[in-house]
């Protein structure tokens, strides 16, 4: 398998990063112990990977635990905590029970609009925790 420079951004993307994957230049794709889910997603994300497709400097998806390591690093997680509190349930549950964050859902952008952050800013945010 041809493996191009944004096979890494699709396993982020797909709530695959920091488990053990690994893939050299000969195109193995190598892996240890995952769950049979995890697996199965690695099996689609193989199997839809287009080594032509250029890398990609914007990450349009990161896990929980990224974006939440990141409110912290960046120091607004008791903020985003406290704004969470006071917006609709079904917010609440999402932002406590999703494995995943999406740039572009309606719920990050009403969070980062009430954080006051710019198109830019939410473009390193996300940058920066898919790097978590």
């Amino acid at each position: 398998m041809n493996i191009g420079p944004n096979f890494g951004n699709e396993l982020i993307a797909a709530g695959l990063s920091g488990l053990p994957i690994a893939w050299g230049e000969d195109g193995d794709v190598e892996c240890g112990a995952l769950t049979d889910e995890q697996r199965a997603t690695l099996d689609l994300v193989i199997a839809s990977h287009d080594p032509s497709k250029p890398d990609q400097s914007t990450f349009d998806r990161v896990t929980a635990r990224q974006f939440k390591l990141q409110l912290l690093s960046a120091g607004l997680l008791d903020a985003v905590d406290t704004w969470v509190a006071h917006q609709p349930r079904d917010v609440q549950i999402a932002y406590e029970y999703s494995g995943a964050f999406v740039k572009d859902s309606p719920m990050m952008t009403a969070g980062f609009a009430a954080m006051g952050f710019s198109p830019q800013q939410i473009d390193a945010f996300f940058a920066a925790a898919a790097q978590l």
